[in-house]
């Protein structure tokens, strides 16, 4: 049994900006669990979305936790910025131009539960000296900086590795995975060890949101059985 239950958290990086409260409202009447809000800054990942005042907004379109993904060189100049605005959950890459220690510790300072995630190309080893510090461990299965990638089934071995961690450490962290799940590859996640699954196309490309939640936390169970 999973230390965690299985949360699916939409990406509002493919939601319908112009209709953006009604994408929202469905995906939270739907079951959501939190909310995944990408923030790129043109020059971590080549691509740019929003900064602290869209996040802002987005808050004051839900109820649902947003857990923020800092894609950006310079987290410690804006984690403060992005807890104001209304994020539960600021996570950053390990990757990232500034210190991890001080970062993790504004994260808390700020009243945000702390993750840190890896780039497929970076080995999980990379977070080994943070894990006690950690609510979350995000494990990206595609290249970060667009949406719509195919999933990299060849990362499922360091969610098996975050989660063994877990279990000898007594750590307290949950497991995130981003990028290509659907409800064939939900499967694959979960089976790893993955709990908290990021889902944008899957769920704000469907004609309906709700079912597309519901299927992906069957598929998510029904895998576990």
């Amino acid at each position: 049994m999973l230390m965690h239950p299985i949360r699916i958290a939409p990406s509002v990086i493919a939601a319908d900006f112009g209709n953006l409260g009604a994408d929202l409202a469905r995906a939270e009447k739907g079951g959501a669990d939190m909310l995944h809000v990408d923030i790129m800054d043109g020059h971590f990942v080549p691509n740019i979305t929003f900064g602290p005042d869209i996040v802002k907004k987005i808050k004051s379109l839900t109820k649902l936790p947003l857990d923020v993904h800092l894609m950006i060189s310079h987290p410690r100049q804006y984690i403060p910025a992005f807890a104001k605005a209304g994020a539960a959950n600021i996570t950053f890459h390990v990757e990232s131009e500034d210190e991890v220690s001080p970062a993790l510790h504004d994260i808390i300072l700020n009243d945000c539960t702390a993750g840190l995630s890896v780039k497929p190309g970076t080995p999980l080893t990379a977070l080994r000296d943070y894990l006690g510090r950690l609510d979350r461990i995000l494990v990206m299965t595609v290249e970060p900086g667009f949406g719509g990638q195919k999933f990299m089934p060849d990362m499922m071995p360091k969610v098996e590795e975050a989660a063994a961690w877990r279990k000898q450490g007594g750590f307290r962290y949950d497991i995130e995975v981003d990028g290509g799940l659907d409800n064939t590859t939900i499967r694959t996640a979960v089976k790893a060890g993955a709990e908290v699954i990021v889902a944008g196309t899957s769920v704000f490309g469907h004609h309906e949101p709700a079912v597309a939640i519901r299927e992906l936390r069957e598929n998510a169970t029904s895998a576990l059985s």
